[in-house]
Order: structure tokens, then sequence, then C-alpha cells
């Protein structure tokens, strides 16, 4: 087993970022486009470190390089969705089926259960990507749906699955 350290994503990580994003086995599972820049990466840091954003991006850590990054988002500003959030995950290839996908999944749900006042967690995943549906199975996700043709993908309109995951004590008062 090897060190893995887990911390919250900031703005010198661009770099790493962009390049774990370049990765067509990376991107290519992600609605990421190719080619991205290293400035929009700083730029999008920054403004997720912004005082009063409510996201968390965090970052995995191996001997000083960047395996994984994963993040919460507001799903909307409306007030009545204010209780859910949007996950996103990505892990580089030489670094999945090792647990950084899953320290990142467990530090995610935490703080989501713990310290977002979340209730639901929302994401969408490729139906055939059987390696993140299971990854987010044994953290508590189910499917919710298919949407068809959800996104373009190497040239082909590819199905998704709308998967969720309900706090599974939420919190009450006293």
């Amino acid at each position: 087993m090897f060190e893995l350290t887990i911390r919250r994503a900031e703005t010198g990580d661009a770099g790493a970022l962009c390049a774990l994003m370049s990765d067509i086995e990376v991107f290519g599972n992600l609605l990421q486009l190719p080619f991205p820049s290293e400035e929009s990466w700083r730029q999008r840091l920054a403004e997720g470190l912004a005082p009063g954003k409510s996201d968390l991006h965090l970052v995995a850590v191996k001997d000083g390089a960047v395996v994984g990054s994963a993040g919460l988002h507001a799903v909307s500003a409306s007030l009545r969705r204010r209780h859910a959030l949007s996950l996103g995950i990505s892990v580089r290839p030489c670094a999945q089926g090792s647990g950084v996908g899953s320290s990142l999944m467990t530090a995610l749900v935490d703080y989501a259960d713990n310290w977002a006042q979340a209730l639901r967690i929302e994401l969408s995943v490729y139906c055939e990507n059987e390696r993140a549906i299971k990854l987010y199975q044994r953290h508590g996700f189910e499917i919710e749906g298919r949407m068809r043709g959800y996104a373009l993908r190497d040239g082909a309109y590819v199905d998704s699955f709308a998967m969720a995951r309900l706090h599974p004590k939420p919190p009450s008062w006293g």
C-alpha cells in the first residue's frame, strides 16, 4: 500500500489537474473536453476558493503527484435544491483500482453527511463505466434512471445513468 494524502485543491494544482484532464482515459469518461488549458483550471480553482463559495474540490496526492480529483458542487442556486450536491471524480489510469477513488469518495461522503447539510448527492455516469458504477454503489449510490443520448463522446451519443445517494441518517435536532 502507498501513502495517499487527500486535501483541498489549490490554485497551484492547476497544472496537475490540466494534465489529469488531458488523459483520454480520464476525459473520455467525463463531460470534459480534450485540450484543457492550465489557465482555465487555475481560474476555475480560484473561483472555487473564493469566499462564500460552497464547492469542495479535493485532490489525492501520492509521492507528491496528483493522482485523483473529486468535488462536490451546488446543484442549483434555488433555495429548494440547497440540500442537493453534484459529485464529480477522476483518477489517473495508473492509480485506478488502488483505493484512490474510494478514498476520495469517503472524504466527500463524510463532508456531505457531517458538514455540508446535504441530504442528497447526485452524479451521472456513462452506462458502460462498470468500474465507476461499482465504486458509487459501494458508497451508497443507487441508479435512479437512464438518460438516453446523454452526451457526445468520441463521435457517438452515449447513454448515462443518473445516480444518487441519500443521507443514511439525516441530522435531527436534539
